[in-house]
């Protein structure tokens, strides 16, 4: 007995009032005793199904549990189908398959153009450009260790390059400013960790299962402790990194300087990330001030230089 049939069979009797037990083994390619197994198997599953026999007689699901398609409006539709778009695009599996379906059998024939063209006019792709492509079949491990309760083993490159080999019960998948996290219980650190599948190798599903312990959900949220740690600081930016700094400022914060550069007053926290982001501008950009900034990163320039010089 295929499930996908069963889950068919079920959307099929969502959408039509009434049909028969020929039609459907026509539209599987099965025998009509099949289908009277299947519908038999759809009543066991606690869906009411309803057989009327004699001429135009049929299946039909009984309309006290057939949910008004009416209670969803077009908006609603477009937005489920639009989240659901994205998600099995990335993160793939039957569950979402039939959601989809699910979702597209309460769409009725009189609206459905309106509904597509409304869930088309946002495209959200969660796939990479370039980069890691461990990512997905990651994605895909992660999500069953997580059904199925069973342990996940990896090398982790922590912060400075450490590297270390982790044992984790996945809880939770996150993703979070384009990057992927796994929110798991570290048996190592004996806490929870938030790791990141992009510094992930060697992502192992172990035989051994683990009795889910109570929860806790990652922080995700610190605008308030970033706000408290950054300060502006002053750097004149030549137009072809415009695009770039806007990732970390709002337009408002430039001020034209000349035809070809901009003073721009940009969000800093002195650690190495934010002193990565600033040399990533390579010559486009020069610190202004404070002057300790400054300092630190002419020291920074000269140490690379010394590299190539070298």
């Amino acid at each position: 007995m295929k499930i996908d049939r069963l889950v068919s069979i079920m959307m099929i009797l969502l959408d039509k009032k009434r049909i028969g037990a020929q039609a459907l083994a026509n539209m599987f390619e099965v025998s009509p005793r099949t289908i009277y197994r299947d519908i038999d198997a759809i009543n066991m599953a606690g869906i009411p199904v309803h057989s009327t026999p004699g001429a135009g007689g049929g299946f039909e699901i009984m309309p006290a549990y057939k949910i008004d398609k009416k209670v969803f409006s077009a908006h609603d539709l477009s937005a489920l189908l639009m989240g659901l778009s994205s998600l099995s695009g990335m993160v793939r599996g039957d569950e979402l398959v039939h959601a989809l379906a699910k979702v597209r059998s309460f769409i009725p024939a009189d609206r459905a153009k309106d509904i597509e063209l409304k869930a088309n006019q946002i495209n959200i792709d969660l796939s990479q450009w370039m980069g890691n492509r461990n990512i997905q079949p990651y994605l895909e491990i992660i999500k069953t260790a997580m059904q199925e309760s069973r342990l996940l083993t990896f090398g982790y490159i922590a912060h400075h390059g450490n590297k270390t080999t982790r044992t984790a019960e996945p809880y939770q998948l996150v993703l979070k400013g384009s990057h992927w996290y796994l929110q798991g219980y570290c048996h190592k650190r004996e806490d929870y960790r938030l790791f990141r599948l992009s510094r992930m190798s060697n992502l192992q599903m172990q035989e051994k299962t683990f009795t889910p312990r109570e929860y806790q959900k990652p922080p995700l949220d610190f605008d308030n402790i970033l706000t408290n740690l950054q300060t502006k600081i002053k750097i004149r930016i030549h137009k072809s990194v415009m695009d770039r700094v806007l990732d970390f400022c709002a337009y408002e914060d430039f001020l034209p300087d000349g035809d070809a550069h901009y003073i721009v007053s940009f969000p800093f926290i002195e650690n190495e990330y934010h002193y990565g982001i600033l040399l990533s501008f390579g010559d486009k950009c020069e610190c202004l001030e404070p002057l300790h900034v400054r300092a630190e990163m002419k020291r920074r320039i000269q140490k690379i230089a010394m590299i190539y010089e070298g």
